[in-house]
């Protein structure tokens, strides 16, 4: 894949962990994982320091375990256990495609993983290296969308990029209903004032109050990733005008 003229000197990218299951209903599937490890290997080598958090939910979500009687905050626990796997997995992926990768984890695992050190992180993004941060924020109560908002705030991100299976924000899911709106920018108030579901109203209003502009984008479109980072192609921008 063609390295592109970014906009951004450093992004992070959100994916989740459904994203990573492909057709399946469960799991990993390394098809898919090795073409979301292409995408960002285009915007690295474009020269983008580029930084990533992953859901789990393809393995466990932690609303899954309360649903069976698990206590909250173990529940929540196994699924920050979960997004490690899938951290691993797009580590060795990418690795393997000679694009140098830290895991960081947000619950300390030395044995498989660096413990999240924020200055460190940069560092090695500062030296190329591609950074995962896994484990959410290593709290119960929180989801990895304001994982994500944290950490692009942390570490000095241009923007926040939100892979999903849509080419945007819309006013419902148009899957489901076929006349939904499509937008093509919002605020941020808007976003939470209309009720949309695109991230948990504490990433969005940790994104605003850091100025944080986040651009949601459909995963399905090969090369999506680096023509969103370049403002290319089809995408919401969520900012505040």
């Amino acid at each position: 894949m063609a390295a592109t003229a970014s906009r951004y000197r450093r992004v992070l990218l959100k994916l989740s962990g459904e994203a990573l299951m492909g057709d399946g209903e469960f799991g990993l599937d390394q098809v898919t994982v090795k073409r979301l490890a292409e995408e960002v290997k285009a915007v690295h080598a474009a020269g983008t320091q580029i930084c990533l958090v992953v859901g789990g939910g393809n393995i466990f979500r932690g609303v899954m375990g309360v649903t069976a009687g698990l206590e909250r905050a173990s529940s929540d626990y196994m699924g920050m256990l979960a997004t490690v796997i899938n951290s691993l997995a797009l580590q060795s992926t990418l690795e393997a495609m000679d694009v140098p990768t830290r895991v960081c984890s947000a619950i300390p695992m030395q044995t498989v993983c660096e413990p999240y050190i924020r200055r460190r992180a940069i560092r090695h993004m500062e030296k190329g290296r591609v950074v995962i941060c896994a484990a959410g924020t290593g709290n119960p109560f929180f989801t990895t969308d304001t994982a994500a908002a944290l950490r692009a705030a942390e570490m000095g991100c241009d923007a926040l990029l939100k892979g999903t299976q849509v080419d945007g924000v819309y006013s419902a899911d148009p899957h489901k209903v076929k006349d939904a709106t499509r937008y093509e920018t919002l605020s941020y108030m808007e976003v939470l004032s209309k009720d949309l579901k695109v991230m948990d109203a504490a990433a969005i209003s940790l994104a605003r109050e850091n100025g944080i502009p986040i651009l949601v984008f459909s995963l399905h479109n090969p090369g999506a990733l680096a023509d969103v980072v370049s403002h290319r192609g089809k995408f919401t921008i969520i900012s505040e005008t």
